[in-house]
């Protein structure tokens, strides 16, 4: 993690000599003095942290090992040092795996989030959209609001699907809550692996395996922000996410 930092310290500094920022012609020496004064001020911080966040060899390995690691970090990319938090756990790997299985969780409902998104504000005035007494419109934060006020019981139905699905979840993959194993996933499972495949797209090939769920890691980090990002817009701007978009494109 602290060689992924002090590479990224390093890349800064190509970065400002491609772009000619450390270059003679670009500053007079008290400019060039704050540049250099940066750069050495990143590499203490990476050579700091190399030193506070030792992690055991067999756990850098594990890590090293799941999905997820992908350009343009080929190595971890850690930079709130969450790894050697988990190594000070009193058992790693499994907390790891832990994290693991709510990354991918979390992706998922983000992704399903997002989409949820787009096609409920682009499709509103779709007949199947249509609420008994009237249609459901504008930013879809307030969607929810909507269809309550028209009488329709929505977070009720939505909660006792949830519960369904976590409790399978908790039953398939969920070591028994003893003492030791506590707040940990059974030995025997694969995070994320919840046997539902009705497409049968997830192959047997080890490598197209490894390679598939990276992907489906990447998209749910990607929607992760997404879905952060679509909340926080229509919040401030009180419009559509598209709306809100076209009218800052003068579309």
């Amino acid at each position: 993690m602290a060689a992924s930092v002090l590479s990224s310290a390093r890349c800064l500094s190509g970065a400002s000599n491609t772009f000619g920022l450390g270059s003679n012609n670009a500053g007079a020496g008290a400019g060039q003095t704050v540049r250099r004064y940066s750069v050495v001020q990143v590499n203490a911080i990476a050579e700091k942290t190399s030193a506070d966040t030792e992690v055991p060899q067999d756990v850098l390995e594990y890590a090293k090992s799941l999905p997820g690691i992908s350009q343009p970090f080929p190595n971890i990319f850690d930079p709130a040092a969450l790894l050697a938090r988990a190594a000070s756990s009193r058992q790693p790997i499994r907390e790891l795996r832990r994290w693991r299985e709510a990354e991918i969780t979390h992706g998922r409902v983000a992704m399903l989030a997002s989409l949820g998104f787009i096609v409920q504000e682009q499709l509103e005035d779709f007949p199947v959209f249509y609420n008994i007494d009237g249609h459901i419109t504008g930013p879809a934060i307030y969607h929810f609001q909507q269809v309550e006020a028209r009488g329709a019981v929505f977070w009720e139905p939505l909660i006792f699907v949830i519960a369904l699905c976590e409790a399978y979840r908790v039953g398939l993959g969920w070591a028994n809550p003893r003492s030791e194993d506590f707040n940990f996933l059974r030995e025997d499972y694969e995070p994320g692996n919840l046997g539902f495949d009705p497409l049968g797209l997830l192959p047997s090939d080890p490598a197209a395996k490894k390679d598939l769920q990276t992907k489906e890691l990447n998209n749910g980090r990607l929607a992760m922000i997404a879905i952060a990002a679509f909340v926080v817009q229509e919040l401030v701007s009180g419009e559509e996410v598209f709306a809100h978009t076209f009218k800052k494109l003068g579309l």
